[in-house]
């Protein structure tokens, strides 16, 4: 990925689920109670969105305004689709 503007800002949260996974890891390891590790999952889920919704906000804002600007329409469909196919990938 190019240099963006929310690329700082991913690879924070980047680095917290990166922890937060540990965390799980640690928590099955030690037998933790099932519901504690599912509340733990969820909070992984829910900042994993939080990254793909900055990478998404950063295709939209980087990627298809060069695509718009370039006045190429082939290269703008291309952008397009490559959105759709994001945000059905992040809805799921």
């Amino acid at each position: 990925m190019e240099a963006k503007q929310n690329k700082a800002a991913i690879l924070k949260r980047l680095a917290r689920l990166e922890g937060q996974l540990r965390g799980v890891t640690r928590m099955v390891d030690e037998n933790r109670y099932c519901v504690d590790v599912l509340v733990q999952t969820a909070a992984v889920r829910s900042a994993l969105r939080a990254v793909e919704r900055l990478v998404i906000e950063d295709h939209a804002k980087h990627c298809m305004e060069e695509a718009i600007l370039s006045g190429d329409r082939d290269e703008q469909r291309e952008k397009f689709r490559e959105l759709v196919a994001l945000l059905e990938k992040a809805r799921d």
